[in-house]
Parts: structure tokens; sequence; C-alpha cells
């Protein structure tokens, strides 16, 4: 059949199709005018020319017994994407013990079971230099209202004045106030050490004890407000006898019916990709919820911040983690921000905190941006930050390529469940003389919990996220934008199908295309009156590159090593040499809550020969830390050979 043919046969289907249209409009019109426009706009979005300059969207729905309330999503060197719940949000999946783990195969469609060993909902972890992931931390019990609190409790001081040994409280241990003789019982078994022996260097004399402390939280053994106490108290613990009884006592503030916070856990374990399974490791010092782990220039890997075991904000107790020994040990010093802080490796070795957090912490305690050096300890703040006080649920990227350690802040919210938003992107130099925030273009909207992921063209796509906290009133954001480092700008691309808010995230493929997971909005409708239901669907962006050249045209690298040394080069095979223009280095994501540390883009040196491309890595462990890459190439029209996993030992 001839063009011609077609076009009048397609007109006379549109013509009759218009009578019908005319006939029917006066009976429904506005019913209509939807289905009309959505129709057209589902035309639109899937034209070879939208796609070509905004990209296109597709749903991924797992099977029914499958799917789960995703919270954390890592991409692992295998290609296959591990996507944690544990107890998904969900207090009877807690009660029950039920925790889900899914290991996803975007390129064969597989998915998998994976026994998950204890509660990894709000965990936190980073990728490991030999493949594996660092998981550490989860919860160990749910939060609860106030008015569904019934037993009366809180923090127990327990102190040790014994210099000659420590103590340990068993679960179960009974304090008895000295004054109002209400009795309570700790939860967990305690640590207490002994007591420090403080001399007067000048005299050479014993001056007195510094007692040991140790923490547990302790509850009444029985409901209802009789048990609550207004003021502090100094408690004796049952069953000690002798110097024990005389050395050890508790001392509580206030033991009453009000909210209980998420409490933490210190477990710890490694996921291993090609036995597919988790791994136990010692566990850590402190309990954390909702703790950020980033990755060393030595490769060890730092702990920060969470909800301890009794639900309060972990004190800046600080600890690293040494994957040679797999033991945990503190940093000499303390240092405290509030939960899921954005920490990122900088060149010369410190720690850039950009003030992106997610959750938990007082508004006053360690929410200014800055550079940390953990040996010392020092902290020196980076000024220029807008809208500083609404910087919790922001993200923060560090923008490709990495050399040039520029960072992006987007959005972000007022602390707690405020309803306040920020437009306002932030963007920070800290290879300037004297790096500063300055504002980046702005946000259509106010957006908390914007999904952020580089691109093997050094641009980085920004998506959905809410208005209000938790999507409240409807709030969700369907829009996507690429934002375009060089002339720091965004472009507005195709419009997701489904909204992102809390516990969500997104992670580069190493094909290109960008995986969305998660969102746990608060309410179903916009008067808030439903309660909300977790987005188990998962959404694959296909960005506008892989469209340009025709569909599966895109530069190819075969052959090569599987691992180059930093300073190192290796040769890959490429019909497309020719075309080639640049390559870059790109860390895997390991994202949860708008928080992902560890993408990162690197920039490698490229020669091309013949249909040979060597790639020469960067001598720099700050710039490139152990562990394996995506290895994209690209052409002059920005398209991505699919990436080959190489490993910088």
């Amino acid at each position: 059949m001839t063009g011609h043919a077609v076009f009048r046969r397609r007109a006379r289907r549109l013509g009759f199709g218009a009578v019908v249209v005319l006939a029917l409009a006066g009976m429904n019109g506005p019913w209509l005018y939807r289905y009309g426009t959505a129709r057209y706009h589902e035309y639109a979005i899937n034209r070879s020319s939208y796609k070509a300059e905004n990209g296109h969207w597709d749903i991924v729905e797992f099977p029914e017994e499958y799917r789960q309330d995703t919270i954390h999503a890592a991409l692992l060197h295998t290609g296959k994407v591990l996507l944690v719940a544990g107890s998904g949000n969900k207090q009877e999946n807690f009660d029950a013990k039920r925790f889900d783990t899914r290991l996803w195969d975007p390129v064969k469609g597989t998915i998998k079971k994976v026994p998950t060993p204890t509660d990894l909902f709000c965990t936190g972890h980073t990728q490991l230099a030999d493949g594996r992931l660092l998981i550490a931390g989860g919860t160990k019990r749910y939060e609860k209202l106030k008015g569904d609190v019934t037993k009366a409790g809180g923090l127990m001081i327990v102190h040790n004045e014994n210099p000659d040994r420590p103590i340990t409280l068993p679960a179960g241990t009974v304090f008895t106030g000295r004054s109002h003789h209400k009795t309570y019982l700790s939860k967990d078994p305690v640590l207490v050490p002994r007591a420090k022996k403080v001399f007067d260097r000048r005299t050479g004399t014993f001056l007195h004890n510094d007692a040991g402390l140790g923490r547990v939280y302790v509850e009444a053994p029985h409901k209802g407000a009789k048990y609550e106490t207004g003021t502090q108290d100094n408690y004796r613990v049952r069953g000690l006898t002798g110097a024990d009884a005389r050395n050890t006592y508790g001392i509580a503030q206030k033991l009453a019916l009000d909210k209980k916070d998420f409490q933490g856990i210190r477990d710890a374990y490694e996921f291993d990709p090609v036995a597919e399974r988790y791994i136990k490791v010692d566990p850590m010092h402190e309990a954390r919820w909702y703790p950020t782990l980033t990755t060393l220039s030595d490769g060890k890997v730092l702990g920060v911040s969470g909800l301890d075991d009794i639900g309060q904000l972990v004190p800046g107790k600080n600890e690293i983690f040494d994957p040679r020994t797999r033991k945990w040990t503190y940093t000499r010093r303390t240092r405290q921000f509030p939960t899921y802080p954005a920490l990122f490796l900088t060149r010369t070795g410190q720690i850039f905190y950009s003030g992106s957090n997610a959750g938990y912490g007082p508004d006053d305690v360690g929410r200014e941006p800055g550079l940390w050096d953990v040996a010392s300890n020092t902290f020196t703040p980076v000024p220029g930050l807008s809208d500083p006080e609404l910087m919790e649920t922001s993200g923060t990227v560090l923008l490709p390529p990495a050399q040039e350690e520029k960072y992006l802040v987007v959005g972000g919210g007022g602390v707690g469940e405020s309803k306040r938003s920020s437009r306002r992107t932030r963007l920070v130099d800290l290879r300037a003389r004297h790096p500063r925030f300055v504002d980046g273009p702005s946000l259509e909207k106010g957006t908390r919990y914007p999904q952020s992921s580089i691109l093997p063209d050094d641009t980085v796509l920004i998506s959905g996220g809410s208005e209000d906290y938790r999507g409240r009133g409807g709030s969700d954001i369907l829009q996507a934008r690429i934002y375009d480092p060089d002339t720091r700008s965004f472009r507005r691309v195709a419009d997701p199908l489904v909204g992102r808010n809390y516990h969500s995230g997104s992670i580069l493929l190493p094909d290109g295309r960008v995986m969305f997971f998660g969102s746990d909005s608060l309410y179903a409708d916009r008067a808030n009156t439903k309660p909300g239901r977790f987005e188990q669907r998962i959404e694959i962006y296909t960005p506008p590159y892989l469209y340009r050249r025709g569909k599966g045209a895109r530069p190819e690298l075969s052959g090569g090593p599987t691992t180059i040394r930093r300073g190192g080069s290796g040769t890959f095979r490429s019909a497309d040499a020719s075309a080639v223009r640049a390559a870059r280095l790109i860390r895997p994501s390991a994202s949860t809550h708008v928080t992902d540390v560890d993408q990162r883009s690197v920039a490698v040196d490229l020669k091309v020969s013949g249909n040979r491309v060597t790639v020469t890595v960067p001598r720099s462990r700050n710039v490139v830390p152990s562990g394996w890459y995506m290895l994209f190439a690209t052409d002059a029209l920005g398209t991505p050979s699919r990436a080959r996993w190489v490993r910088v030992p």
C-alpha cells in the first residue's frame, strides 16, 4: 500500500470518528473532552520526536507474590538491584517478624525473594570495595504516638561508681524510686563501665571517682497514668548486694505516657551479590535508625547519626567500619548531625555536609553545612545557603564530573511535619578559594523528597517529590527535569506517571535508564481523610539520549579488563570508536530517603585509535574510591553505551 493510500484511509477513519464525536458531544461533552485529551496526550508522548526530546516513562509491576514496600535500593555489580523493605513501615509486619528483600534483574525481568535476617527498615548502606553492600542499623521498636502509649516509660541513666570493675544489668532489671517508690523494668541488658579515678596531678592525691554511665529504656510493669513521674528521682537497683548495691544506681527524669520514637538496632551485615545472601558482621557500638554510611579515602566506612536503642538522637558518637576486620571503632571525637545527613567524600579527604538530611533531630543541632575533618574533628562552615531552615527532605548530588567538586542541593522542607517547602536549588563549588553557596535555577513548586540521578552524559535527572509533608493534600509533583551543569539550567522533560514522596528514590541502571521506587503517602486523597497506601510499582525513565539515534542505536564497548588500578589504563573494542567523545566511571547507587551519597561520575582520560578505546583512571583515591564502577562511553549526541563493569582495587 502506498503512502498516499495510507493517508487517505486514515483520513476516512478520522472523518468518521469526528462525526461520531460530534454526535456524542452534546450528550457527554465534558467526559468526551477528558477522554479525547487523555488519548491525545497518550499519542503525543509516544511519538518518536517527543521521546527524542523528552524521554519516556514505563511502569513495571511485579507479580503479586513479589511485591513489597521498598524502602532501600542498591545496584549491585552483577547488574541486579537489591530492593529492601524490612517491615516496610508496617507495624503488623514488624510484630509478625515479616521482613522482606527482593533481588530484581532488570534485564531478564526475574525476581528473587531473599531471606532477611532482621528488620532492616530505615537502615544505612554503602558500596564496599569488593562489591559487597554494607548495611547497618534498622528498627528495634516502632514509634507510639501519645494516646497509644499505655505504660509510662523513658530513659534511665545507670551510674557505676566502682572503679574496679564494670557491671552488666540484664533485661528485666527492676529500678525502684527512692522518693515515690514506683518501680520500672529495663527493656534491654545494659553494660555500665567502671568508674574513672580522678587525681590531682599537682598534689598527686586522689580526688574522686567519675561514675561510669550506661543508658537503658525502662517501662512501668503495668498500664496507667498513676505510674507516671513528673520529676527527677534516684533509683535503687533490685537484686544487687554488697559493693554492687552501694555503687550502682539509676537516675531518671520524667517517666511518662509521652510519644515514644522509633528505636534503632546495632546489627550490621554485608550483602554478597554473588552468593545473594546477607552475611552478619560485628555490630556497631551504637544502635542506629536512619543512619548515613559514607566511604572514606582508605576504603573504611564512616557511620553517623540515627536514633539509638532508646529512641534518642545518637549524641555525636560516630564510628568507623573496617572491611578487613569487619569490626567497628569509635572516632576519637564526637560530632552530631540530624538523621540521614548527606555526607560526601571530597578530594582533600574531608567530608562535605551539604545540610540535607531526612527526618529527626533538633532544628538547632548539627544542621549547618560545611567541611568536616573527621580525624581532627575540625568543621569549617560553608556560608550562603538560602532557605537554611528548609533543608530537611532536600536532596544533594555531586555534579558530574566529580573532579570539579560542585554540588547541587534541591528543594527541601521544614523540620518534622512542617507544611513549608522550598523552590530553591543551591550550588556550591568546593574548589573555589572561599566556597560559598549561590542560588541555582528555581523549581516551579516547593519540593520535598526530590529524586536525583546522575546520567552518563554529565546531566542530572531530577524528578518527583511533593509540596507538603508525605504528599499531604494530594501534593505529589508529577514533573521531571534534566539539569545541565554547564548552563546551570533545567529543561522540563516527560512527566512521570507515578507520584513519589517519602520513602522513595532512584537508581541509574547499566543500560542508561533510571529506575524509581517507593513512595509512602500519609493520605490517599486531597482531603486527607483516607489513609495512604505504599507505592509498590517501579517506574523506568528512558532519557532522550536513547532515542536520538533511533531505537537500539548506541555506542558499544566490548572486551577489555574488569580491573583497572588508579593511574592505570584499560583498552576496549568498539565498532563505534570514532564516534566516542567521552567516557565516565559511575559508582553504583545505594539510595533511601532522598539520600544517595554513593553516586558519583568520574571523568576518565580517553584515547581512540582504530576500533580501540583506551581509558585512564585518575590517581586520586578521594576522587575514585575503591570499588566497582559502570564504565560508559558517550558519543557527540550524549548517547551512552551499555556499561561495562570495572573494578578499581
